[in-house]
């Protein structure tokens, strides 16, 4: 899988390469913050403990489901 994302990233223009790293940086944004409220015991949020897991897991699943659709290839880009 590395091989193909790194021959993918060579052929890529410049416009593919900032999706790509905007894919990323709003990956690590959602991963970052289901962290947050999973652990940090001090964020202001008004919630039960297990809806604050649940919320906290679902923003992390939601991240990799966002990273995982981003890098599979898409059908329009297969016909062109």
């Amino acid at each position: 899988m590395l091989d193909t994302f790194r021959s993918n990233y060579k052929k890529k223009s410049l416009k593919g390469r900032f999706l790509l790293f905007i894919g990323i940086l709003f990956f690590l944004i959602y991963l970052t913050l289901g962290l947050m409220i999973i652990f940090w015991e001090k964020i202001p949020l008004r919630m039960e403990q297990n809806y604050r897991y649940a919320f906290g897991g679902l923003l992390i699943v939601y991240a990799f489901f966002r990273f995982i659709r981003y890098l599979s290839p898409n059908s329009d880009e297969e016909e062109q």
